[in-house]
C-alpha cells in the first residue's frame, strides 16, 4: 500500500516549507501533494516555487501532484488554476469543479479527483473516471461500509486513497475565521495565520476543543488517526493519505510505513502515534459514527 502525504493546509514561512520537503526528500512517503489549497492571500511560495519544490522531490523518486485550490473566487485564482492545467510535469488533483472542467478540456488524462469534490455516489465517480481521473481521494467523512459499496459499484475499478491521518478538514468559506477571531476583515487579515502552525482551537464554553480554525478553512479540534485500523483500510483503498502537521510528521509516516510492512502492529502503531500527535484521535467516521469518537471494536 502505498503511502501519500497531503498538501500543507497551514500557512508557515517560506524557509519553513522548504526546509520541510526537503527533509522529506529521503521518506518512505511514495507521492507528495503540492500548492496552496486553502486561501489564495497566502503567498509565501508562489505557483513556480512549488513547481521548484516539485522538481527537487521528483528527482527524489517522488511522484509529485499539484493540487488546485477548493474555493475558487477570482481571476487571479483562475489565472493559476489553468496554469496548473497546462504545466505537464506533475499530475494534478482536482479540488473543485472548475479544475475538472478545464482538465476535461484540455484533454488531460490521469488527474485526481480531489476530497473536496464531495464524491458520495459511484455515478459520480464514474463520471469523473470516464472524464480523465485515474485515482480518487475519498472524503472523509465517508465510512468504510459506504466506501465498499461505492467502488462496487463502479463498471471499472479506480485506484483510491484514504484520509488516514490529520485534522479533519471540514468546510470551506468566503469568510476568514482566523481573520474574525482576531476582530480582522478578511482582505486586511495582516496574515495573522503565518507561523500557527496547526491552526487555532476553537473550544466550547466548558473548555473543550470543538473545531479548528484555519483561515478560510474549518478543521476537526481532533486528530483522525486511521493506524490502529489499518488491517480493515487495506481492503477499501491502495492509497494512505497523511495531512502535514506542525511537527513530527516524518515520525508519524514512519509509523505507518512500519505498520503497513508488518514490522509493528497497527494497536503498537496507534499507541507510539500518541507522542507525535498535536490533539486526542479520532476515528468514528472511518466505522460509521461521529467523526469525533475514538472507536475500538469489541
Amino acid at each position: 500500500m502505498k503511502l501519500a502525504l497531503g498538501p500543507l493546509l497551514y500557512y508557515w514561512p517560506r524557509q519553513s516549507v522548504l526546509d520541510f520537503y526537503a527533509g522529506l526528500a529521503d521518506s518512505p512517503v511514495d507521492s507528495v501533494y503540492l500548492g496552496e489549497t486553502v486561501c489564495s492571500r497566502r503567498h509565501e511560495l508562489r505557483l513556480d516555487d512549488w513547481f521548484e519544490v516539485g522538481h527537487m522531490l521528483a528527482a527524489a523518486g517522488k511522484e509529485v501532484v499539484i493540487s488546485t485550490q477548493s474555493l475558487i473566487e477570482s481571476e487571479s485564482d483562475l489565472k493559476a488554476l489553468r496554469r496548473i492545467v497546462r504545466q505537464t510535469d506533475f499530475r494534478v488533483e482536482a479540488n473543485d469543479m472548475g479544475a475538472v472542467r478545464l482538465l476535461a478540456e484540455a484533454g488531460v488524462a490521469n488527474w485526481i479527483a480531489g476530497p473536496t469534490l464531495n464524491v458520495f455516489n459511484p455515478h459520480t465517480l464514474q463520471l469523473l473516471a470516464d472524464t480523465g481521473a485515474t485515482r480518487w481521494a475519498v472524503a472523509p467523512e465517508l465510512s468504510a461500509t459506504t466506501l465498499a459499496e461505492l467502488r462496487a459499484g463502479l463498471a471499472a475499478p479506480i485506484e483510491t486513497e484514504i484520509f488516514a491521518y490529520g485534522r479533519l478538514p471540514l468546510a470551506h468559506s468566503a469568510r476568514c475565521f482566523t481573520a474574525r477571531h482576531f476582530n480582522l476583515q478578511k482582505d486586511t487579515c495582516e496574515f495573522r495565520c503565518l507561523s500557527i502552525l496547526d491552526g487555532i482551537t476553537l473550544r466550547t464554553r466548558e473548555g473543550e476543543p470543538f473545531l479548528t480554525l484555519n483561515g478560510v478553512q474549518t478543521q476537526s479540534a481532533r486528530v483522525h488517526n486511521l493506524l490502529g485500523d489499518l488491517a480493515a483500510v487495506r481492503e477499501h483503498g491502495e492509497v494512505l493519505r497523511i495531512s502535514p502537521q506542525g511537527a513530527d510528521t516524518a515520525q508519524v509516516v514512519a509509523l505507518f510505513r512500519a505498520a503497513l510492512d508488518g514490522a509493528t502492529t497497527p494497536a503498537e502503531a496507534l499507541a507510539a502515534s500518541r507522542a507525535w500527535m498535536v490533539a486526542e484521535p479520532c476515528n468514528g467516521f472511518w466505522h460509521g459514527r461521529a467523526g469525533v469518537e475514538q472507536y475500538v471494536a469489541a
